[in-house]
């Protein structure tokens, strides 16, 4: 299983609109082979900036299965106007426990 952790920097001001728009979008994600949950979350002292977590199967039902879909089209097309600067995606994995690829 592997973790897609996001930050979201939206444009202040436009926080209830993101939130909204993703409401929307959810359901497109949740939709996508080798989706397995996801949550956002808002940060506290910075009412702005979000945190996305998607657990995926394998890194290519994301990177590949995702983002090369043209269900991508239509979640970017929701959301990616409310983001400056564009968000940092980063992937992880479990430490100490198998991966998909058997390590």
């Amino acid at each position: 299983m592997i973790l897609e952790v996001a930050t979201l920097d939206v444009i202040p001001g436009q926080e209830t609109q993101f939130e909204a728009a993703f409401a929307e979008a959810k359901k497109i994600i949740a939709s996508m082979p080798g989706y397995i949950s996801h949550e956002l979350q808002r940060c506290l002292e910075q009412r702005h900036r979000y945190i996305l977590l998607v657990h995926w199967q394998t890194l290519e039902h994301h990177t590949i299965g995702f983002r090369q879909s043209p269900q991508y089209e239509e979640w970017r097309a929701l959301l990616h106007h409310f983001y400056n600067p564009f968000p940092t995606v980063l992937h992880y994995e479990a430490v100490g426990q198998k991966n998909y690829r058997g390590f």
